[in-house]
């Protein structure tokens, strides 16, 4: 049935999925990042994630740089 119908009416049935959808991810992305800042705020040495976090962030840039690929199973 929705394969017969023009674009405008596809998107306009499937619109409350995606309203749905995305207001499921945000909801989870707000809970994990909750949750992480409350774990950071019980850490006592805040600058190890600090400099963690930036080492992490440069190996990424660096690798990606380098045209690295991880290997696929």
């Amino acid at each position: 049935m929705l394969v017969a119908t023009a674009r405008w009416e596809r998107l306009l049935v499937l619109a409350p999925v995606f309203v749905v959808g995305i207001g499921l991810v945000a909801a989870v992305l707000i809970l994990l990042g909750r949750a992480f800042a409350d774990s950071i705020r019980d850490v006592r040495n805040k600058r190890l994630i600090a400099v963690g976090g930036v080492v992490l962030v440069g190996l990424v840039v660096l690798l990606t740089y380098l045209g690295v690929n991880l290997p696929k199973e």
